[in-house]
């Protein structure tokens, strides 16, 4: 190379250095030969160390984010004030299409593609090239066989293309291209493509989800079943699994399948084991385990198996559910609507983001309408009885205030109401003004409720019943009522659910809204989790086991409405299909990508 590049007249200077270490390469790029000045930088480092997720450790992954994070960062910050042209990052296609094995590696190429967006954003010239397979082998791919190259749906591209396609990133206004040859007839045959290539292939896992919606929610192994004799239930399951074994494998045919012998035997790894088992799970609706090709080491283990869990079923019937019960798995869910009450005084999903945006701070002094002693519940010994060392945390300071009367309840039943029913009516009715539906039109619609609730203390102070409140406190503290009243005061007809699974309960909740909107169950979904505490039990709790941050704040997030790190709160979101929000014309504010 240095031969060609100085026949070519240039002057080469090749310098060894470790580009991740900060001080090697601050050497480097300090001792330039004199009257040279550096215009552009190309960083085309990489390490693979494949596996699956769960078999990566620090030891595994770090290697890998070293060549291409750490060696980034470095020409990033030491070039700065040196005036480049630019500044060109060798990424991977691995980052925007994703490829069986290679998170480590698709993660350290996605922060490359994220870096140079970052450069272009401050104005300093970047291009991450997300490059596809080359055709000439390097030392990362020259192990590589025509299976695994057809297993990662790549197409070789000739050195002259590729250098062709460096020049036109270059001349693009992009942060980031993808240099990369595809086939879409490859992955029409994938089980499930990459979200950026879903709406250009049509794969045959959609085909078959699409036929099985057509005629009701059984699978396609189901309603073939349905078809045959008993007796012929072993073969046609056998035939099943030899031809996704041939298709995984590359086999040109099933018949070369011998189902007597191991699948480590017939040339199954780890990678392609869980390609099996998703394919055989999306076509016969069976959930198998990613260890499935161990639990059932040969072909006719697992053929058993999976003809023993259909066996218990009633097929005929499966195949002829109704089609409005049929699961959608293919119609994407959006939220429509949304409202929230966080503490920091937020209101609004808009307030929360600007909350966030900007670093603001929501915790603050424990509530003084709540009838808590205070002076008496502090003390900063973590060890003290029936005392808290924390004193402050997130709440929702108005969580008291309530319009009854809006929403036709009494004040005595309102003073007997958990402060979270409260909660979830107001944030219900603005879910649905903001989604352009007016909640007067909702009555009688097909619309559920799934609600996650954690905390159950508004009444457990009360040792007598005040007078005029019996006959409300049932209703009013019981947390399976929740869900049930935002149905009952507005008339909804669909599923109404409280779950409480302690700190996810609201992730729950939406889970469950998504699975009932996909299985036809109802046509909208509200959806959410709510927190007030009207006791500081869980603060007094909290401090015998040293659960709490002193100050308040937590050094470790997990973000829900559901009294995550014991902030107060409660978001509520309208979920819905795509196609029936696109056909009622409701804003689609965001996508949920699964539950």
């Amino acid at each position: 190379l240095r031969a060609e590049l100085e026949g070519a007249g240039a002057e080469v200077v090749i310098a060894a250095c470790d580009a991740a270490d900060r001080e090697a390469l601050a050497g480097v790029l300090s001792g330039l030969p004199g009257g040279f000045v550096l215009s552009g930088v190309v960083h085309a480092a990489g390490v693979l160390d494949d596996g699956l997720l769960t078999s990566l450790t620090r030891d595994r992954v770090e290697p890998v984010l070293r060549a291409k994070v750490d060696a980034a960062w470095n020409l990033h910050e030491l070039t700065a004030g040196m005036n480049l042209s630019a500044l060109v990052f060798f990424s991977s296609a691995a980052g925007v299409l994703g490829n069986a094995g290679q998170s480590s590696y698709a993660a350290a190429n996605g922060f490359l593609d994220a870096l140079a967006a970052h450069r272009r954003a401050r104005g300093l010239p970047a291009v991450s090239i997300a490059w596809g397979f080359w055709e000439e082998r390097s030392e990362l791919t020259k192990h590589l066989s025509a299976d695994d190259l057809a297993r990662a749906h790549a197409v070789p591209m000739p050195t002259s293309q590729a250098l062709d396609l460096f020049d036109a990133a270059l001349a693009a206004d992009e942060a980031m291209v993808l240099a990369a040859p595809l086939d879409p007839r490859s992955w029409s045959d994938a089980d499930n493509p990459p979200a950026v290539l879903r709406d250009l292939v049509r794969p045959r896992i959609r085909r078959a989800a699409e036929a099985a919606d057509a005629s009701g929610s059984a699978s396609a192994l189901e309603h073939r079943l349905a078809a045959v004799d008993r007796s012929e239930w072993d073969q046609v399951v056998r035939e099943l699994v030899r031809n996704h074994i041939a298709a995984v494998l590359r086999h040109a045919s099933a018949e070369s399948v011998d189902t007597s012998r191991t699948f480590q035997e017939i040339g199954f790894d780890s990678l392609t084991a869980v390609e099996l088992r998703n394919r055989i799970s999306a076509a016969t609706g069976v959930r198998l385990p990613a260890t499935a090709v161990f639990d059932y080491p040969t072909p006719r283990a697992l053929a058993d198996h999976l003809l023993a869990e259909v066996r218990g079923k009633d097929i005929g019937a499966a195949a002829a559910t109704p089609a409005g019960a049929a699961l959608v798995a293919d119609d994407p869910i959006v939220i429509v609507g949304m409202s929230c009450r966080y503490p920091g005084g937020i209101t609004s999903p808009e307030a929360l983001w600007d909350l966030v945006r900007s670093g603001g701070d929501a915790i603050s002094a424990l509530p003084t309408d709540r009838g808590w002693d205070l002076d008496g519940l502090y003390d900063p010994d973590p060890d003290r009885p029936g005392r808290s060392y924390a004193r402050s945390g997130g709440f929702v300071y108005d969580a008291a205030e309530f319009d009854a009367a809006f929403f036709g309840i009494s004040p005595r039943e309102a003073a007997a109401m958990d402060p979270q029913q409260r909660l979830l009516l107001e944030t219900s009715w603005e879910a649905f003004e903001r989604a352009g539906i007016p909640a007067t039109s909702v009555k009688g619609e097909r619309i559920g409720v799934f609600t996650g609730v954690m905390h159950h203390d508004y009444l457990t102070r009360l040792t007598t019943t005040p007078d005029g409140v019996e006959g409300y406190l049932g209703t009013g503290a019981a947390a399976g009522v929740a869900s049930g009243r935002v149905a009952y005061t507005f008339g909804l007809e669909g599923p109404a659910v409280t779950v409480d699974t302690a700190c996810s309960s609201s992730l729950v909740a939406l889970h469950l809204a998504i699975q009932a909107l996909r299985l036809g169950e109802c046509s909208l979904a509200l959806a959410g989790g709510v927190t007030v505490m009207s006791t500081p039990t869980v603060f007094v709790e909290f401090s015998r086991q040293r659960g709490l941050a002193s100050d308040g704040k937590c050094k470790a997030f997990a973000g829900a409405a559901d009294g995550t790190g014991f902030a107060e709160g409660i978001g509520m979101l309208l979920v819905e299909r795509l196609s029936d929000a696109r056909r009622n014309g409701h804003p689609v504010l965001a996508v949920v990508r699964g539950s």
